[in-house]
């Protein structure tokens, strides 16, 4: 129980921190496209910034959503055929980008500005997968 509770953090971690560098590169994308000079040093700056400031309002939801999406990966891979690991990569990337459909659809808004794009998005849901394939490989049973 403790090694599938630890897999989860990790996996909550793995997601936030991947998801949040993704997302403030999309937006220092977007303004380098204006015509803004972006340092090196400034992208790196920002992107601790933005990992920090993040963390009370995209780390708690990033964990709802896992914390529903990985049980239902459990069920299906003791269930179903495919391997195991697939499954919980193929949950970390449903839940982020439901995460973020779910928020404009709901509350009307966009909470990471990255995701206003397709690619965005789709970015979310790379760090989700990320996380997925992080909690199958810890949470294994090792012999």
């Amino acid at each position: 129980m403790l090694r599938v509770a630890l897999s989860y953090c990790l996996s909550v971690i793995v997601a936030y921190v991947f998801g949040s560098i993704l997302a403030t590169q999309f937006v220092l994308d977007k303004l380098a496209d204006l015509g803004l000079k972006i340092s090196l040093a400034d992208r790196l700056l920002v992107t601790v910034k933005d990992v920090i400031g993040l963390s009370s309002t995209y780390l708690p939801l990033i964990a709802i959503a896992l914390a529903l999406a990985f049980p239902v990966a459990r069920f299906l891979a003791r269930r179903e055929g495919l391997a195991r690991s697939s499954w919980f990569v193929f949950a970390g990337l449903v839940a982020l980008i439901a995460l973020h459909m779910i928020m404009k659809a709901v509350l009307g808004l966009t909470g990471i500005a990255a995701t206003r794009t397709l690619a965005g998005l789709l970015s979310q849901g790379l760090a989700g997968a990320i996380a997925g394939a992080s909690y199958a490989y810890f949470s294994q049973i090792r012999g």
